[in-house]
C-alpha cells in the first residue's frame, strides 16, 4: 500500500520547503521529506543561527570601542553559554515557523530517511510514496579529509562551532571560504587568537581580488593571522589543545575548525541503481532542475556551487513552475546569483569579476569608490569600505558589481536588480540614489567607472 501525491520532495531546507510551498500555491498535491529537523541546514545549523552569533559579537565589538561614539561603558565581557542559547533559540523559531508554513500550505510532513526504489516512488520506512514528480533537496554537510577529521571537542566543523563548550583562546580556521571567514570573525570579535590557513595563493578566492586583498589588510589590522598558499598535513588532537602540522611545521592552538568546503548528501538515495547522472556526487541537472532520468529534479546543493540558500529556494521554485506547466516558469539564470559573507567588514558579489570579464574577452571600464568618501558610513564609523563595478566598455552592460564594507549584503541586491533588468551604465548614472546611505557609494562606482564620479 502506498500514498499518492503529485510532487514529493526530499529534504525541507530553503530549497525543499520553498518547492513546497509554491506547489502548493499551484495546485499540486504535495508531500515533503525530512529526517532531521523542518528547515535543513541552513535554518538550524547555518545561515540564520550563524548570524545570531555574528550579531552578538558585532554588538560587542560595538562596545568595545564604545569611545568612539562618545559613550561610555564598563568592562564589556560575554556569557558564551547565552550568547549560544540565544543562537539555538532563534533556530528554534524558524522551524517552528517551517511546520507552520507546511501545514497552512497542507503538506504533508513525513519523517525519516529517504530512499528512492524508482524514479518517483520513495521509501521511507515501511512508508511508501508515489508521485508524479520527485524532487531531491538533499543539501550537503561539511567535508573532511582523512587527514583532517573533526572529534567535536577540539578540531571542529561549523556544526561544533556554533555550540562550543568552550571558547577557544588560539583559533586555527583551515579553509577561507564564506564558512571560514564568518567563524574567524565572530571569534575574533569575541577574543580569540585567529589564524588562518588557505590553500589557495588569497583568502575568499571565489570573490573578485581586489576585494579579497581589502578583506585581507582589514583581517590583519583586527589581528587575525593569514598563511595563504599553506597546507595543514594533519591534525593531532589532545587534552590541552590541537598540534597543526603546517607545511611541514608544528603549530600549537586551542582548537581548530575545518572549513574546506561540503559534500552533498548523496550516498544513500539509491542514485547509482538508477542511473542518475552525478559528477563527484553531485547530481547533474538541466537549467529547470531536471535530472538525466525522466519525472526527477534535484536543487540546492545537491547540485553543486554556488551552495546558498538563495540558490536553492530559487531552483525549487523553477522546478516547480517547470513541473505544473505555469505559464511564468523560467529556467534558472546561474550567473545572477549573489554572493554574501557577514563577516566583519561583510562581502557581497553578484555576476562576473574583473578577471573572470576580461579572460571571456571583455572589454572592460571598472570603478571604484571607497566608502571613506561616503558621509553615512562616516557617521557610522564605518569608513573601511570598497565598491567595484566592472562594465563592458562597448555595450554599457553591468558585467559584476563587489563589495565590501558595513551593510554591503543589505545593498548588494540593487546590482542584482540592474542585472536583471538589462540596465546599463546610462541608467545606472541618471538613477537618484537618496542621501544620506551608503548606496550612494553604489552610485559612485558606476560614476567613476565612466569619469564622472563626484566625492574622490
Amino acid at each position: 500500500m502506498s500514498d499518492r501525491f503529485d510532487l514529493v520532495i526530499i529534504g525541507s531546507g530553503p530549497g525543499g520547503y520553498v518547492a513546497a510551498i509554491r506547489a502548493s500555491q499551484l495546485g499540486l498535491a504535495t508531500a515533503i521529506v525530512e529526517r532531521e529537523r523542518l528547515g535543513g541546514v541552513c535554518l538550524n545549523w547555518g545561515c540564520i543561527p550563524t548570524k545570531a552569533l555574528l550579531r552578538s559579537s558585532e554588538i560587542k565589538h560595538y562596545l568595545d570601542h564604545a569611545r568612539s561614539y562618545g559613550l561610555v561603558a564598563g568592562e564589556v565581557g560575554f556569557d558564551l553559554a547565552a550568547v549560544t542559547e540565544r543562537s539555538r533559540r532563534i533556530a528554534g523559531q524558524l522551524n517552528a515557523g517551517v511546520r507552520h508554513l507546511m501545514k497552512k500550505h497542507r503538506v504533508t510532513v513525513v519523517e525519516g530517511e529517504a530512499t528512492l526504489s524508482g524514479p518517483t516512488r520513495v521509501r521511507v520506512g515501511e512508508r511508501v510514496l508515489e508521485a508524479g514528480h520527485v524532487i531531491l533537496a538533499t543539501g550537503a554537510r561539511a567535508r573532511e579529509l582523512p587527514h583532517l577529521r573533526a572529534d567535536g571537542k577540539r578540531i571542529w566543523t561549523y556544526r561544533h562551532a556554533m555550540v562550543p563548550p568552550a571558547m577557544p583562546t588560539e583559533l586555527l580556521v583551515i579553509g577561507s571560504g564564506a564558512i571560514g571567514v564568518e567563524f574567524a570573525s565572530f571569534y575574533a570579535d569575541m577574543g580569540a587568537r585567529v589564524t588562518i590557513v588557505e590553500l589557495l595563493d588569497r583568502i575568499l578566492p571565489v570573490e573578485d581580488a581586489e576585494i579579497s586583498a581589502f578583506v585581507a589588510k582589514a583581517f590583519g589590522k583586527q589581528g587575525i593571522a593569514i598563511r595563504t598558499g599553506a597546507r595543514v598535513d594533519s591534525l593531532v588532537a589532545d587534552a590541552g589543545g590541537v598540534t597543526a602540522t603546517i607545511d611541514g611545521g608544528e603549530a600549537r592552538f586551542s582548537h581548530a575548525i575545518i572549513a574546506i568546503g561540503i559534500a552533498p548528501n548523496s550516498e544513500t538515495l539509491g542514485l547509482e541503481a538508477l542511473g542518475v547522472a552525478t559528477e563527484r556526487g553531485h547530481v547533474l541537472t538541466d537549467p529547470w532542475g531536471r535530472t538525466s532520468v525522466e519525472g526527477l529534479w534535484a536543487i540546492g546543493d545537491l547540485t553543486g556551487p554556488p551552495w546558498l540558500a538563495h540558490k536553492a529556494s530559487h531552483e525549487g521554485v523553477v522546478a516547480v513552475e517547470a513541473i505544473a506547466n505555469a505559464p511564468h516558469a523560467h529556467p534558472m539564470d546561474r550567473g545572477n546569483i549573489p554572493g554574501c559573507t557577514y563577516s566583519r567588514p561583510q562581502v557581497a558579489s553578484v555576476g562576473l569579476t574583473e578577471a573572470a570579464a576580461r579572460d571571456l574577452g571583455h572589454e572592460v571600464k571598472v570603478g571604484r569608490f571607497p566608502l571613506i568618501g561616503n558621509g553615512k558610513a562616516i557617521a557610522l564609523g564605518e569608513p573601511d569600505g570598497l565598491v567595484k563595478t566592472v562594465f563592458d566598455a562597448t555595450t554599457g552592460q553591468l558585467l559584476g558589481a563587489h563589495m565590501a564594507g558595513a551593510e554591503v549584503t543589505e545593498l548588494i541586491h540593487g546590482f542584482c536588480i540592474a542585472r536583471q533588468c538589462e540596465a546599463t551604465e546610462a541608467e545606472l548614472m541618471t538613477t537618484i540614489f537618496p542621501h544620506p546611505t551608503l548606496s550612494e557609494a553604489m552610485h559612485e562606482s558606476v560614476l567613476d567607472a565612466f569619469g564622472r564620479v563626484l566625492h574622490i
